[in-house]
Parts: C-alpha cells; sequence; structure tokens
C-alpha cells in the first residue's frame, strides 16, 4: 500500500505527454484528406484511446489515495486529469467508493447498467423487454458513453441549479408569508440536492466545467469548431465506450460471484467478483495494470504499480480469483440479469 511518488510523477509525465503530442498530431493530419492522413489519423486516434484508457486509471487511483502520498497531491492531479476525460473527478470518486464498498452485493449494487433481477425482466411486457435488451447492448457504449462523461454531469448541474432556486424561493415566499425575514443564505446553505450529495461535489462539478468549456473555445478557435467537434466526439465516445466495458467485464463475467445482502461477503466478492484479466503486456500498461483488479478490490489503496507485484507474491492464496480471457469476453455482455434466486448473472431471454 505504500505510495512512491517518483513512480506515481513519472506514470503522470509518461502518459499525458504523449497524449497531448497525439491530440496535436491527430489534429494536424486531419486538416486535409490525403495518403498520410489516411495514414496517421487512425494510428493517431488509436493511440489516443489507449493513453486516454490509462490517464483514466491514474485517474481513478488518484481517488482512490494511492497515487501519490498526498491526499491533497491526488486531490489537484486528479482534477487536471479530469478535464481530459471531462467528467467531474470528485463526484464520480464517491460513487466509484460505494461499488468498491459493496461489490457482489446485487441487493445493493447493479453494476454500470443497473441490471433488474430475472423475476423483475419476465415480469415486463415484450417490447419493454426488447428496450431493456436495447439499451444494454454494447454497442449503445458509444453514445452511452459520452453522455456518461460529458453530457451527464452538465445536466446535473443546470437541474441542481435550478432545484436550488425553485426550492430557495418557496421557502423564501414562505417565509414572507409568515411574516418572517428570510435568511437567503442559510436557505441555500440547508438545501439538500437531488444531483449531488455534498457541496464538494457541486464546487468539482462547476469548477471543472469552467475548465472544460474554455478548453473546448480555445481549442476549438485554434483549429476551427467543427474540425475539434467531430474529433472530440469521436474521441470521448470510443474512450468511455472501452472505459465502461473494461469496468463492466471485470465483474460481469461467467461464474462472477452474485450475492444478496443476507450472505454477502467482501473478500468474496473482490476475489471471486472481480476478474483476473488476461491481457498482452502493452495493454496493462495502457490500463495502468488495472487486469490485476481481485487485488485492486481487496485494498484499493494499493497503487496500481504494485498490483503486479501483490498478486505474484500471494499467487498460493488467489486459487479462487478466474482468469478471463480476451476471447471471453463477447459472452460478458449478454450478462445482463441478476438471478437473485440462484444468485448468479444470467443471460436475458426473449
Amino acid at each position: 500500500m505504500a505510495s512512491d511518488d517518483r513512480i506515481a510523477t513519472w506514470q503522470i509525465v509518461n502518459t499525458v505527454v504523449p497524449l497531448a503530442l497525439c491530440a496535436f498530431g491527430l489534429s494536424a493530419v486531419t486538416t486535409s484528406f490525403d495518403l498520410t492522413s489516411v495514414v496517421m489519423a487512425p494510428f493517431f486516434f488509436v493511440l489516443i484511446i489507449l493513453l486516454m484508457s490509462r490517464s483514466f486509471s491514474l485517474m481513478h487511483d488518484c481517488g482512490h489515495q494511492s497515487l501519490f502520498g498526498s491526499k491533497r497531491v491526488n486531490r489537484f492531479v486528479a482534477f487536471l486529469l479530469s478535464i481530459i476525460h471531462g467528467i467531474p473527478h470528485h463526484p464520480w470518486s464517491r460513487g466509484h467508493a460505494f461499488h468498491h464498498k459493496y461489490n457482489g452485493n446485487w441487493d445493493r449494487y447493479r453494476g454500470p447498467s443497473a441490471l433488474t433481477t430475472r423475476v423483475q425482466y419476465e415480469a415486463k411486457k415484450s417490447d419493454e423487454k426488447a428496450f431493456y435488451r436495447f439499451l444494454r447492448h454494447p454497442l449503445l457504449l458509444f453514445p452511452g458513453g459520452f453522455y456518461y462523461l460529458i453530457l451527464k454531469p452538465r445536466i446535473a448541474l443546470i437541474l441542481g441549479f435550478f432545484e436550488c432556486f425553485f426550492v430557495s424561493l418557496r421557502k423564501v415566499a414562505f417565509a414572507i408569508s409568515k411574516g418572517k425575514i428570510p435568511n437567503i443564505r442559510l436557505i441555500i446553505d440547508k438545501h439538500q440536492s437531488s444531483f449531488f450529495y455534498t457541496r464538494g461535489e457541486v464546487y468539482d462539478t462547476i469548477a471543472n466545467t469552467a475548465m472544460l468549456f474554455a478548453c473546448w473555445f480555445f481549442i476549438g478557435r485554434s483549429i476551427g469548431h467543427w474540425h475539434f467537434w467531430l474529433l472530440y466526439v469521436c474521441v470521448m465516445s470510443t474512450s468511455a465506450a472501452l472505459m465502461i466495458a473494461v469496468f463492466f467485464v471485470q465483474h460481469n463475467f461467467p461464474g462472477s460471484y452474485a450475492s444478496d445482502e443476507k450472505d454477502w461477503s467482501y473478500f468474496k466478492g473482490a476475489i471471486e467478483g472481480s476478474s483476473f484479466l488476461q491481457m498482452p503486456a502493452i495493454l496493462n500498461w495502457f490500463t495502468a495494470d488495472i487486469a490485476y483488479h481481485h487485488i485492486h478490490h481487496l485494498s484499493e489503496r494499493i497503487p496500481n504499480y504494485r498490483l503486479r507485484d501483490c498478486h505474484h507474491a500471494n499467487l498460493h492464496l488467489l486459487d479462487d480469483v478466474q482468469p478471463l480471457y480476451l476471447h471471453q469476453i463477447p459472452s460478458c455482455f449478454s450478462l445482463i440479469l441478476w438471478d437473485n434466486v440462484n444468485l448468479e448473472l444470467v443471460p436475458a431471454g426473449l
């Protein structure tokens, strides 16, 4: 669980610098349509997506306070990385912490796709079943990913603002009707948002949004707004789709631990409910060894650069860890129901 600031700093540098160079290269080669752009654009695009995966994994480590030794440094670096990914880090990390706390407890946490139970699914009408399956089709990860990263936080911020405004206005009007002088600041301070759990989440979302809008404006003005948005939507949609897909298969795989509240075990959820994804070394680098997900769930304070060593040092204790191979991944996406009778994840029938 020991953090090493030198390793962490080097990981940030060897991720963000190449990512910035590739982004510049992609924008440069897509200004014209010729042989160079046809060859180089896909090359830069793939590299950007892979480096974005690594960057998100590093931001994720910051949220667990494991990448750097200092909590303040982790928060600062996570905020900077969140601008790259578009999603405010603080609200995301709080939700992710809930996932860690209850992984494998399908009474409390239904995964990123909010799976329903087999009984609830079978009670649906045929068109409702079809719509449920449609929303959980792998191809929906692309528009869904862009919504998750870019649109959802901004929608929450707008709706949260209007909710606060109208609720506060109603309370002010009520106080005046009673002949009292309303304390507007106190009313706003005591407002319980339906979209944010803490004031810190609101501030983080506002700061992230402000920085993001500034980046969009200045980059768009530099290379052309249509040019920028075409590249940005493609990159962010693909990056988010890959990120969510990796997260999904790390917990929704054949034989994955799926318990109810009564018999749930945190350790079984970590060891048997988190996959050990078998990938080439180069992909492990681009995902910051998140494939060692069972170790990560045993203790989220272990930095990504120690997961591999921790796994190999404790092989004799990890017999119940299930390897997940790349050719098995398509079968994972069919597991979109929780059978709360037999305590297993199952495909959805027609």
